[in-house]
């Protein structure tokens, strides 16, 4: 299965929760909000949710929320299961350590999609090498920057006048008036903004 080129709004409608797909749009024209009920036929009472189907609801949601296919989850779930410590949390500090993730948290999208497209249409730097790949797993004492030819672009003149106003994870730092991040520790569960339940996620993967 590719990946989702229809509204993401119903993503957002079909687990129940915002997602934050479109950025600022999901603050001033949220569409769960005007229609908090599920895509597809409307009947006057839906079903309860099995126990696995709320497990898959909420791997769905990571997946959707990080925007991520079903291959790459599962990869990065056998990542965090042969790490030491809790595999639910493992699991959702390698989603956080995502290159994509990383831009957007930095300020520099204001959401993961256009973050992803701006990782791969090649204008961001890691360490001053470009890389093109959302999934790249940043380290700890990375610089993420711009490149060159991007610094001319109408899109980070407007970036550098509104970088000011967002706010920056506490493993992060951000130099704003040039516009450089830094990965100045990996995250931890505490640094994880995301309301997800792992535990459910690791329950999903091991029947």
């Amino acid at each position: 299965m590719g990946r989702n080129t229809g509204a993401v709004c119903r993503l957002c409608r079909r687990i129940g929760d915002k997602l934050f797909l479109k950025g600022g749009k999901c603050i001033t024209k949220c569409t769960l909000e005007r229609r908090p009920v599920p895509p597809g036929p409307h009947v006057s009472r839906r079903r309860r949710l099995s126990d696995r189907g709320v497990q898959l609801r909420e791997k769905q949601k990571a997946r959707y929320l990080y925007g991520v296919l079903e291959n790459q989850f599962r990869a990065l779930f056998r990542n965090a299961e042969r790490m030491p410590g809790i595999t639910g949390d493992n699991l959702l500090m390698l989603l956080e350590r995502r290159l994509d993730n990383v831009v957007y948290r930095l300020g520099f999208a204001d959401s993961r999609p256009q973050a992803r497209q701006l990782v791969a249409h090649g204008h961001i730097l890691v360490n001053g090498r470009k890389i093109n790949v959302p999934s790249y797993l940043v380290k700890e004492g990375e610089t993420i920057s711009w490149r060159q030819e991007s610094t001319k672009t109408e899109y980070y003149k407007q970036l550098a006048q509104t970088i000011q106003a967002k706010s920056v994870s506490n493993w992060l730092s951000l130099d704003r008036q040039n516009l450089v991040g830094q990965v100045l520790s990996l995250p931890t569960p505490g640094d994880i903004e995301a309301k997800i339940d792992a535990k459910t996620i690791v329950e999903f993967y091991s029947r």
